[in-house]
């Protein structure tokens, strides 16, 4: 099994951003990307140490995932750690490490994924891909609020 990790930069303060992540109401907006609804009554989602948070995700098919896991460690507005899986049976995790660096107004989000399936990596690349470009349109109506 191989980690995946990602990093994109992006035009926000860094707080902004770290609240993008954590508060519920602005993660249920871009987790899965703008073809997908996260519906808020399905949403369990505080950004503290020890706490699980569950997700169900919708697809335009009318498919529901369903996501867990946990927060292990809670840094702000630096670092998250936390688990995730969509097979909420299964005792087998990944971890999401999150690092934020804030430079000149802008912040730099590090995220590595591991482990990953085996053969998963361009397909897991392409979804964070847009799943970051939905994140950055929520960031611009968060700043314009």
């Amino acid at each position: 099994m191989a980690d995946l990790t990602i990093t994109r930069t992006f035009p926000f303060a860094q707080l902004l951003v770290w609240d993008a992540w954590t508060k519920p109401e602005h993660f249920a907006v871009w987790f899965g990307g703008d073809q997908v609804e996260v519906p808020a009554e399905t949403l369990d989602y505080v950004a503290e140490l020890g706490r699980s948070w569950k997700a169900d995700m919708v697809l335009p098919d009318g498919t529901r995932i369903h996501w867990v896991g946990e927060f292990i460690e809670v840094d702000a507005p630096n670092h998250l750690r936390l688990t995730i899986t969509d097979q909420p049976d299964s005792p087998e995790r990944s971890h999401l490490v999150v690092d934020f660096a804030e430079t000149e107004g802008s912040t730099e989000v590090t995220m590595t994924q591991s482990p990953i399936p085996e053969g998963a990596e361009a397909a897991l690349r392409q979804g964070y891909a847009h799943f970051f470009d939905t994140l950055e349109a929520e960031l611009e109506r968060m700043a314009a609020a």
